[in-house]
């Protein structure tokens, strides 16, 4: 493990940023911290960096603690890079913005020339060796930044919500860096974004974090589908979140009474256990008639909205709980979907994630 970080806790003029934070990254993994605005996201890279000393707890690196002493922690910086969500570049050429951290190394001569080069062409813009960094878009700025931190081979790279202030095309080029060219040359990356879609396309495992708290790590997968709380089932965009409490549990399978109907689910929790069914909006089908299916839940609703955005429609219901349901835009408009239709809403009881309140 390249990275461990043991209770971990910062505080700025009495005020808790970050409790006890428990966090381990594997050499060569891309580990994404997903989490609202003012969740500590940016706090906890800095720590991280050695940019800033924690109130209390351990940073280990490569198996070694991180002491509080400056000689070490520099070189412990050393072997890492970070760049921000508004990178700071140069009043100077691009070539010198990208070379800085080689030169403070005293790397010199062809050898900086051909890696300085050999970063801009990775980052697409070869030919800008001569511009002036401050001239540039900030989609192109931050491509910069990543050229400056990529090119001294750093183990550990930090990224700060590199997308936030991005379009859609730069931010799509950042993401192919992340993907095609920093994880094939093995090096691990620290990435903080509040975009949770961006965490589950790029991680190879992902940590959420709320209010300075680290509620819940592991696959992206078991994130967005199994999320250990509420809070975090809202977060992840699970929609549908319906109070109930389970009646019956037959081996597994269990019946959830909400609202006068049932919603069959697995479970191992007992009768009487107050809960919440969760259920992905992207799990429901809907049908104009009601016709034979594999899926346990089958309820008739009224629709109360239709928005229609991309190639996707949201569908809310009233089937005496709300429920809402994505599905494609061409299915939307191939049956005609409007306020007040009445449709079959069904979902498979694998589908719903149970959570103990």
């Amino acid at each position: 493990m390249l990275l461990r970080v043991e209770r971990l806790q910062h505080s700025y003029c009495k005020a808790e940023i970050l409790k006890n934070i428990d966090l381990g990254v594997e050499r060569g993994e891309v580990f994404i911290i997903i989490g609202p605005t003012g969740s500590g996201k940016t706090t906890l890279l800095r720590l991280i960096g050695l940019l800033e000393k924690p109130t209390s707890g351990d940073i280990h690196f490569d198996g070694n603690r991180v002491s509080d002493s400056e000689e070490q922690r520099l070189a412990v910086r050393r072997r890492m890079a970070m760049v921000s969500q508004k990178p700071t570049v140069f009043n100077a050429s691009v070539y010198d913005n990208v070379a800085y951290g080689l030169r403070i190394r005293k790397e010199k001569g062809a050898s900086l020339h051909g890696k300085v080069m050999n970063a801009l062409e990775t980052v697409g813009l070869a030919g800008y060796d001569k511009r002036n960094a401050r001239t540039l878009s900030g989609g192109e700025t931050q491509r910069v930044a990543l050229a400056r931190a990529m090119v001294i081979q750093p183990e550990l790279l930090l990224l700060d919500e590199p997308t936030a202030n991005l379009d859609p095309v730069s931010t799509s080029h950042i993401e192919k860096l992340v993907t095609d060219v920093i994880k094939k040359s093995e090096m691990t990356v620290l990435m903080s974004t509040h975009d949770m879609y961006q965490g589950q396309r790029l991680a190879d495992r992902m940590g959420v974090i709320m209010a300075g708290e680290m509620l819940q790590t592991g696959d992206p997968r078991d994130v967005f589908n199994l999320p250990q709380n509420r809070k975090l089932a809202e977060f992840v965009g699970v929609e549908n979140i319906i109070s109930g409490a389970v009646v019956s549990n037959k081996e597994g399978i269990v019946d959830i009474k909400v609202d006068g109907a049932v919603v069959e689910a697995l479970s191992s929790l007992s009768a009487g256990a107050a809960v919440y069914a969760c259920i992905r909006p992207e799990e429901i089908t809907l049908a104009k008639t009601r016709e034979p299916s594999s899926a346990r839940n089958t309820f008739s609703g009224e629709i109360t909205r239709v928005v229609l955005f991309g190639p996707l429609a949201r569908i809310e219901l009233n089937c005496g709980f709300p429920l809402v349901a994505l599905i494609t835009r061409k299915s939307a408009e191939e049956m005609n979907l409007q306020t007040e239709n009445r449709l079959y809403a069904s979902f498979k009881a694998t589908g719903v994630h149970v959570i103990a309140k």
